[in-house]
């Protein structure tokens, strides 16, 4: 790009994917109207030369900080790094082929050493200019709130047409006005600030602008009553609903013929379907990532009882964790009602508890055991007996309850484009059924439950002192098999990336075989590609190494099939490197583990049990991902890639008076978080997100890191009123313990779990609707919306884990709860440390 258009990146970069598009010239005049025609021209000229088809191959090879592979295109090999791949990809779908566009985007990404070595010349001359180090602002690391399934739904189309109206109150007061929007049913107007509005009132309108061109009756108005009032700096906004109690039939045909007529020419309101693509969108990011598991509880007169649960999967290997011997899912031990109840008990906002949580395996029998601090506290003599016992046993959790209510109507999402489109809309749009509904009616609460487990807090718990003698006093804290709790159901939601078949769980005896090494394990569950199996020790490779398989107990029941060293590929890891996902290698000469489970499921189809992907009510799935979605009580992000850097893009939470959301809140435009805190050191100390990001892939399990937080909203300078630092940077437990003693004194301390993960590709099917909606009048506005929510790199979850923090390190219950209240008048600098910490 030349010098001189340099100045107008942004706008080329905003016209790019529009160059083909027929309607070019008339959005190039809006956009650019503000440039001269001579200029205009230029960029122009210069967008159809970044359109024009290129043939040079690209070889990256020594000219970029990343590793370069080989990667084909249409038949063209080039070498490129993942970030040149990335920008590849994104420069086609915006000039749909290969281009001279694509050609100089991938050739100038942030880490080319070229572009590098020019951006540093530049920077060491504007530094000799600047004596004046700047610190980061706040601004920088803002991004808007969204609330998952919050948007508009219109029954009508709205057109935006500007015109002039006479308003006249009850009074018979004239009020002159104009038209934003309009549609048979109502209008949008702007007014004078000065005339002073309330909701309900009526008013009856005359549109003047229209009678000097259509024959209206200028002795009758049309009735409207205000429903809603946005007042802004210079005027009002006024949007009136029609009543038809004052009936206008003449005018309303006509009004109705005039709309369709124009609106191709003034185009149709597209706002509320823009704001639900998007928030569609991140939700689908969110939702098959999160790593909680949302249990729904059902409340029959007095009584709560854990109901279904919503799988994904992130969350899946945790739910498989409350499976027995038999594969029967316990999770509703965790849930007891008395449990329920007293967390319902406590005070808005903090309706939470943590449970720690083991389980122990005698003569092949799974038994589980779980307590709350509440519990812990009951019986001084056993808490650390119970701490310091389980954390030492590798089936040790910390997992965070939290309690939110929920109306089952919320399962109810329809678009927010109105029936009469078409009938696809209109089918989309129907209500869930009273057979599904009847199976939702009751719930009435969703038990978040979140693993937030990590070596640091484990360690801590590890060291505590315990005497092996007194184990067996540890029953109490143990569930009784022969009192199982309520059967929880777990359903997922059908999202479009996932499994191409049905797995079923089968727990059998398997043998590992690679590197003349043999490792004994379990089938966890088995499809006709795959299976997933878990290795009684650590298995090293990684993914796609190849292995064989051998099964001695399936063997024994069958003759026809060898069910000895077949190949398998790894297709995935876990985190702590036991559960190994695997794919069938199948080849003409070896197939027979995949003839064999074909076999081996259509014969015993009755007797297996599948995950519920088969729903016994249509629906249920989504039903409760529409209801989890407006309730998600943590901190969602998402992030964007920004040349090398990952940077705010959208938060979403349905809570919005706690202590993390007046932490985010602090130094934010209204409307907007701040996720100063999980930036704050990243440059000097520990780059969480950047090094993450770098080693992880979509679809794996997100990383998670604990965050110390002091926050002292006293301060003016938001990096003197945030200190945050992620545990691993305190070497001892000493100086943890004395940063927190210091927050208290000074402010307010908080500990929150930073969940990340790597967002896979957006699924448009299900919205394909309403981008289809908003092609047919504004296709660059789909365009650009489509590019922007290709853009979200990553996705997490914050959540505050403060109080079980503090009881680790066993701070007094009083300065905990002073701790919930928000600064400034939380001041505690009179509280001396002894009274801080129990005695």
């Amino acid at each position: 790009m030349s010098q001189d258009l340099e100045e107008y990146h942004d706008i080329i970069e905003e016209l790019k994917p529009m160059i083909n598009e027929p309607e070019f010239n008339q959005i190039l005049n809006q956009v650019a109207s503000a440039i001269s025609k001579q200029k205009r021209f230029l960029l122009k000229m210069e967008l159809m030369r970044l359109a024009r088809p290129c043939i040079r191959l690209i070889d990256l090879r020594g000219l970029v900080d990343g590793k370069c592979r080989l990667y084909e295109h249409q038949g063209k090999q080039h070498y490129l790094d993942e970030l040149a791949i990335e920008t590849f990809e994104r420069q086609v779908r915006i000039f749909g082929e290969y281009t001279i566009g694509v050609y100089e985007a991938v050739t100038n990404t942030e880490n080319n050493f070229r572009v590098r070595y020019k951006k540093e010349q530049k920077e060491s001359k504007t530094k000799q200019n600047k004596t004046v180090e700047v610190k980061p602002k706040a601004e920088s690391f803002q991004a808007p709130l969204i609330k998952f399934g919050t948007f508009a739904q219109r029954d009508e189309e709205r057109m935006n047409f500007s015109v002039n109206i006479e308003m006249f109150s009850e009074m018979n007061k004239s009020i002159q006005a104009t038209t934003i929007d309009v549609s048979v049913k109502g209008l949008k107007v702007k007014a004078s600030k000065e005339h002073l509005f309330k909701p309900e009132e009526r008013l009856t309108v005359q549109f003047r602008g229209l009678e000097k061109e259509y024959l209206l009756d200028k002795r009758q108005g049309v009735a409207y009553i205000i429903s809603s009032i946005e007042r802004t700096k210079d005027d009002q906004r006024l949007n009136l609903k029609r009543q038809f109690d004052i009936p206008f039939p003449s005018f309303d045909k006509f009004f109705e013929r005039f709309i369709h007529g124009n609106k191709r020419r003034y185009k149709v309101n597209l706002d509320n379907t823009i704001t639900a693509i998007q928030n569609k969108t991140y939700e689908q990011y969110y939702i098959p990532n999160f790593a909680s598991i949302p249990v729904f509880i059902e409340q029959v007169e007095n009584q709560y009882i854990p109901k279904y649960a919503l799988a994904n999967d992130c969350n899946r290997e945790e739910i498989q964790y409350w499976a027995n011997e038999f594969q029967d899912l316990k999770i509703g031990y965790l849930l007891t009602e008395e449990r329920i109840k007293k967390g319902l008990a406590l005070a808005k906002g903090q309706q939470e508890m943590f449970i720690f949580v083991f389980n122990h395996i005698k003569n092949e029998k799974v038994y589980f055991y779980s307590a709350t601090h509440a519990e812990l506290d009951a019986k001084p003599d056993l808490k650390h007996l119970f701490l310091g016992y389980g954390s030492r046993k590798a089936s040790w959790r910390i997992y965070k309850l939290q309690l939110t209510p929920v109306d089952p109507e919320q399962s109810y999402r329809p678009l927010s484009i109105g029936n009469s489109i078409n009938d696809k809309v209109k089918r989309q749009n129907q209500k869930p059924s009273p057979r599904l509904m009847s199976r939702l009616k009751n719930i009435n609460h969703i038990a978040l439950l979140t693993n937030v487990t990590d070596d640091v807090s484990t360690e801590h718990y590890q060291s505590l002192k315990i005497k092996r003698e007194q184990l067996s006093e540890l029953k109490v804290f143990g569930h009784p098999r022969n009192k199982p709790p309520a059967l929880v159901t777990v359903y997922r939601f059908k999202y479009f990336n996932q499994r191409r078949e049905t797995r079923f769980l089968l727990r059998t005896a398997v043998q590992v075989s690679i590197d003349d090494v043999v490792l004994e394990g379990h089938t966890e569950d088995i499809s006709t590609q795959g299976l997933r199996i878990e290795l009684d020790k650590f298995f090293h490779q990684n993914d796609t190494a190849k292995i064989t398989l051998s099964f001695p107990q399936l063997q024994s029941v069958t003759s026809k099939f060898e069910l000895s060293d077949l190949p398998y590929v790894v297709r995935n890891v876990s985190k702590v490197g036991h559960v190994v996902h695997l794919q069938n290698f199948v080849t003409e000469q070896s197939n027979t583990a995949r003839r064999f489970f074909e076999a081996l499921i259509k014969s015993n189809r009755s007797k297996l049990r599948a995950y519920r992907d088969e729903e016994e009510v249509a629906g249920i799935g989504e039903a409760l991902r529409n209801i989890y979605a407006q309730n998600v009580v943590n901190v969602a992000y998402f992030l964007r890639k920004d040349g090398v850097d990952y940077v705010p893009d959208a938060v979403a939470t349905s809570s919005d008076n706690n202590r993390l959301s007046q932490l985010l809140h602090f130094q934010a435009k209204p409307g907007q978080f701040n996720l100063y805190p999980l930036y704050r050191n990243a440059k000097i100390h520990h780059d969480f997100i950047s090094h993450t990001l770098a080693k992880i892939k979509p679809n794996d399990r997100p990383e998670m890191r604990e965050l110390l937080i002091a926050f002292d909203p006293s301060k003016e300078v938001i990096g003197d009123a945030i200190y945050s630092y992620f545990t691993e940077q305190f070497t001892q437990p000493e100086q943890r313990r004395q940063f927190i003693t210091q927050a208290l004194q000074n402010g307010q301390f908080i500990a929150v779990k930073v969940f990340l993960a790597r967002t896979g590709r957006p699924d448009f099917e299900t919205m394909q609707s309403e981008l289809n909606y908003v092609s047919v009048y504004a296709v660059h506005k789909a365009k650009v919306l489509e590019e922007q929510l290709w853009n979200v790199s990553a996705m997490g979850d914050i959540i505050d884990v403060t109080d079980e923090v503090l009881r680790r390190f066993e701070f007094a219950e009083s300065a905990i709860q002073l701790n919930h209240k928000s600064p400034p008048t939380h001041k505690i600098k009179q509280v001396g440390i002894e009274q801080l910490l129990k005695a």
